[in-house]
């Protein structure tokens, strides 16, 4: 009989799609969208919004907040984001791009947590290693943007979801392989 992949894994790779397909929409949308203020302030609120509720399904669906304490709080940080988004896009689109710098260092740093946790029972998870290292990374390149004179738009932060749909991708790709893989032994 052939073994089969486990459920916890199957829930993740299925949760690193539903990742990678909400974040090439939104990219999507932010590019087409770039022009029209009332539709790209929607796109800026919504994105920490869908991670907050993203990382509180995932959370459930392995044991809960309290035992994943890394995402309990990235649900915190992105609601707080969520909000401050809010506020800050009826402001000015350097605080917008300074809420948003902030937010990808701490969710990066999260990510980073959740990942190294993940990385004994998963596999897979050097890319979301990579990917929370990235997000931190340009958070502070997103900070110090919001910090100069060029006037930001929806197209500074899109490169940021861009490439967190890319490791989304390739970490669900990744597993996938292993599994069929392991499946074959």
């Amino acid at each position: 009989m052939q073994n089969q992949p486990s459920a916890p894994s199957s829930w993740l790779r299925s949760y690193y799609f539903v990742r990678a397909v909400f974040s090439v929409g939104w990219v999507a949308a932010a590019v087409v969208f770039s022009g029209q203020p009332a539709i790209v302030s929607a796109l800026l609120v919504l994105y920490p919004a869908w991670d907050a509720a993203a990382n509180l399904v995932d959370a459930r669906a392995n044991g809960g907040l309290k035992a994943n304490p890394a995402q309990a709080f990235n649900v915190a940080v992105s609601t707080i984001t969520t909000l401050a988004v809010a506020v800050a896009v009826a402001n000015s689109t350097h605080a917008v791009l300074g809420v948003f710098g902030l937010w990808a260092i701490l969710s990066g740093l999260l990510q980073l947590s959740a990942a190294v946790r993940r990385w004994r029972s998963y596999g897979a998870q050097w890319v979301m290693v990579l990917s929370g290292a990235q997000s931190t990374l340009a958070g502070g390149f997103m900070i110090s943007r919001a910090l100069g004179t060029a006037v930001p738009g929806i197209l500074d932060i899109a490169p940021y979801a861009g490439f967190g749909a890319f490791y989304f991708l390739l970490s669900a790709v990744w597993m996938t392989v292993a599994a069929y893989r392991k499946v074959g032994a």
